[in-house]
Formats: structure tokens, sequence, C-alpha cells
């Protein structure tokens, strides 16, 4: 008789165990609910000048031997890749019908871009992160994260439960996407269907601060304050403080709740070579051209500013149990403590901005992994750091 699935693994039921369903998804999702825009400006976009490399003869040291870059891609579902090198592109492609100017999910790496705009914000002294979260917003008082501070969202160190149910992260993932689409919803479904009123049913089981929990809850209650802080949406103020300054060369967007609320935990998609222009800004400390787009001392600080405790040495969601916990984690920044001073914005399916100063190195990778025991992982930091030493020819 075969084994019953445990209750985390029904969630991928609905076509996450098809990496085309993923892809289609990753591209077109912004069309099947409403959606609001980032817009890009008027200015020309930022150039990226592109120089010719000698890549095709890497090799990456998995345990089974080197692979080559086609073999890694294709384990990985891999629908666009970009690799920039002291600022030019050395690596551009799009597999499976993708194309570059359309958007592309970065799911949970759109984590990573809310808390930059928070560090942001409390370096212009809008934002304290030592405050409790209800006095920005009160609505939220009562619940986990109103009564937790701000730093503790930035660093997922936060203990609930929805609704009173027991907490189990795999389902709750599925409760929140079907409080932005309806068509996810069951039949008969009588729960949240607002961002505001799902977070509004989140008790505390734990106090703030004493564990690393990775979950959405934290990155949608971080949003509410940005947005009451700044007065304007979170689309409005990702555009002002990152994508005008950049010189994207599209338009983002995120995905809107039933009360036209931005889906910031994972509901932002954007195009290959902007998210490429994104990374490269804060590799050169938060400069773009001749605009400093982000303050020196927010992008120098996103791998150094990890603190002791709670959000240090951590594991990548869905990571076995068995996987050594090495990595760190400061301001929805996840910091693989590498000789590099690297950083990176990581989402599910194989989306990641990869960002090392050290290396010289930008790598932008969009997949379609599914996510099951039975499709290892391709261990793609682990890639992007042979791969930036190969250009340095340290290796």
């Amino acid at each position: 008789m075969a084994a019953i699935p445990s209750l985390a693994d029904l969630g991928w039921a609905r076509g996450y165990t098809d990496p085309d369903w993923v892809r289609v998804h990753a591209v077109t999702g912004r069309e099947t609910v409403p959606s609001r825009r980032v817009w890009r400006g008027r200015g020309q976009p930022q150039p990226l000048p592109v120089r010719e490399t000698g890549l095709d003869g890497f090799r990456f040291s998995s345990p089974r031997g080197p692979v080559g870059l086609p073999d890694l891609f294709a384990a990985a579902q891999t629908d666009a890749v970009l690799v920039m090198h002291r600022g030019a592109v050395v690596l551009e492609r799009y597999l499976h019908g993708y194309e570059s100017h359309v958007p592309h999910f970065n799911a949970s790496a759109a984590k990573s871009y809310t808390g930059l705009m928070a560090a942001v914000l409390e370096h212009q002294g809008l934002l304290d992160r030592h405050a409790q979260v209800r006095h920005y917003v009160p609505e939220l008082a009562g619940t986990a994260f109103g009564d937790a501070e701000v730093d503790h969202l930035l660093h997922m160190g936060t203990l609930m439960s929805y609704a009173g149910r027991p907490y189990d992260k795999a389902l709750e993932a599925q409760r929140y996407f079907a409080v932005l689409a309806p068509q996810l919803r069951p039949y008969g479904y009588r729960g949240p269907v607002s961002i505001g009123e799902h977070l509004a049913t989140a008790r505390a089981t734990g106090a703030p601060g004493t564990e690393f929990r990775y979950e959405n809850g934290n990155v949608e209650a971080l949003a509410a304050v940005l947005r009451r802080i700044t007065g304007i949406t979170t689309s409005e103020l990702l555009g002002e403080l990152l994508w005008l300054g950049i010189g994207a060369e599209e338009d983002a967007y995120y995905l809107l709740d039933g009360e036209g609320v931005e889906a910031a935990c994972g509901g932002f998609s954007a195009t290959l070579r902007d998210v490429g222009r994104l990374g490269e800004m804060l590799r050169r400390g938060g400069a773009a051209g001749d605009r400093q787009v982000v303050p020196e001392a927010v992008a120098r600080t996103i791998a150094s500013g990890a603190p002791d405790g709670y959000a240090r040495r951590v594991r990548f969601p869905g990571a076995p149990a068995t996987t050594p916990a090495t990595l760190s984690y400061h301001d929805l920044w996840w910091i693989p403590n590498d000789p590099y001073g690297s950083f990176l914005a990581s989402g599910i399916h194989g989306q990641r901005l990869f960002v090392s100063p050290g290396l010289d190195l930008v790598v932008v990778h969009y997949g379609s992994q599914v996510m099951s025991p039975v499709a290892p992982q391709v261990p793609l930091v682990q890639v992007f750091t042979e791969l930036g030493e190969h250009l340095n020819g340290l290796r």
C-alpha cells in the first residue's frame, strides 16, 4: 500500500508538480487576479553593457562530478538567467519560450525588496525598528504581529497561529493563496478575503524574538507599516525608492487582494534585466550610474548587519532537517556567510537575486522547478559562487 502523503505535501496538488504549469503561472499569474503596476518612469533605461567571456568552459563541481551550465539549467528548470560581472552582462539566457520583456514572478524574493524599503525609511528617520508594530498600525494590536517590534518582522521572529489552528507552514501558505485568489478557495470557503482580515486572526504562541519562523504574515504586516508611514501604496513606494532610480526598462507589477492591497510577500513580478539592475545597484553600494538610489550605509550593511541570536544560522524554507544551518537572515535577506560579503533574495521554484560585492557578481535566476523530495534542488547559491570565482580566476 502506498504511503499516505503528509498534510504538508497536499498543498502541491494544484499543478505545482508540473514545471510547465509553474512556468505558465509565473508569467501570467498577474493576469488572473487584479494587479497594480510599479511605474518605471519616463527616463531612459540604465544601460547594461555586454562583455564576452569564456563561460562555455565553466563546470560546477557537483558530488557526481563536473557539470556544465546547460545541464545545470535543465536540472533547475531554468526559465531565464542573467549573470553580470563587474557591471557587464556576461551571460543572458531565455528558455522554454520565456521572453525578455515579460514580467516573471519573483515569489518570496520580493520579501527582500520590502526589507530594503524598510531599511531605507529607517535611514531617513521615518521608521523606528524597535517600535511595536501597533504603534504604526493600531488595527494590528492584539495580534502576533501588532505586539511585536518592527525588527521582529524584519527577522521572521514572530510565533503565531491563525484562527486558532495549529500552525503548519505549508498549509498556511495555501490558505494565504486562497485569500488572494478566489479560484483557489474550496467550496464553501468562509475564511479571510483580504490580507488585513488574514493578519487579524494571528495570535502569538510565543514571545517575539525567540525563534526564527519563516512566515508570510511578517512581511505583510511590515508592508502595512510602510504604507502607514508614507501614505502611499506598496507599488508607489517601491517605484519611488527603487524602480525609478535603477533605470528600469519595464514596469513591474504586484498582485492585489480584494481590497486593492499588494501582496508584498510574493506577488511581485518583473523582468530579468530589471532585477539585474536592482542587484547591480546594490553591488555598487546603492548607486546606479551617477545616481545614489539607496543610501550607501544601507547597501553596504545588508550582509554585515545580521544580528546574533534567532536570525543566525537558519535553513532555506523547506530544506531538509539534515541540511546544515549555515545561513544568516537580516532585514528579509539571506546571508550565505561566505568570504565575499554575498547576500540574496530567494523565492520558491528557483527565483534568486544573488549579489556578491567581493566577487563583483550579480546573478538573477528565474525557474519553474517543482518542490518535491523526488526532484532534488539544484544548489544555486554554490553554483553562483563557483561561477563568480571562475570569472575572477579563483578556480
